[in-house]
């Protein structure tokens, strides 16, 4: 005895005919109404996010260095190689409405740069970062707050020290100090 089956056993379902009074339309839109009601949602939610602030502001920071320089630790070279500290003179301008910070610098010539304060009864110490006020400038030099180079390779030969300054907003700052004589800007 052999088994059959039955009509439409194991055949692909077939769709079914549009209930009467169904048109083809109808089903289109009832299918994309789910997606339209989502995205409708999420564009009312991130809408409230931004007009309420969640979002932030955007402001964009501009950094001027309108003077930037690295003394010449000596005239002699054998007499810059003895000395461990190079001080910058450095003008910045903040021209945006923020106010920022200088956090950091680099230069290829020194392993470690390092920024301090002006100088108190002990001295002048290193800190986190210099303020730097809306619409304001600091000026950096080694008698005051300073950016300082600590135990840079020969550079008095050079035309320039290359330096990236990092702000809080304003991001990275390329500069080219120029090398000037011992103790002037």
């Amino acid at each position: 005895m052999t088994a059959t089956a039955p009509p439409g056993a194991g055949a692909l379902p077939t769709a079914r005919p549009s209930p009467p009074g169904r048109s083809r339309v109808a089903e289109l839109l009832r299918a994309a109404a789910a997606p339209v009601i989502c995205a409708a949602a999420v564009t009312g939610l991130l809408s409230a996010w931004v007009i309420t602030g969640g979002a932030g502001t955007v402001t964009p920071s501009q950094i001027k260095v309108s003077l930037a320089a690295v003394p010449m630790r000596a005239y002699l070279p054998g007499a810059a190689s003895a000395i461990h500290r190079a001080g910058t003179y450095l003008t910045i301008r903040n021209l945006s409405a923020e106010r920022d910070e200088l956090l950091s610098a680099r230069t290829p010539v020194a392993r470690q740069v390092i920024l301090v304060g002006p100088p108190g009864p002990h001295g002048a110490q290193p800190v986190a970062g210099l303020a730097l006020p809306a619409h304001g400038r600091i000026t950096l030099s080694p008698l005051g707050a300073d950016v300082v180079l600590l135990n840079p390779t020969r550079y008095e030969s050079d035309m320039t020290v290359p330096l990236t300054l990092i702000f809080r907003h304003a991001g990275k700052v390329q500069v080219n100090a120029a090398v000037t004589p011992p103790g002037t800007p």
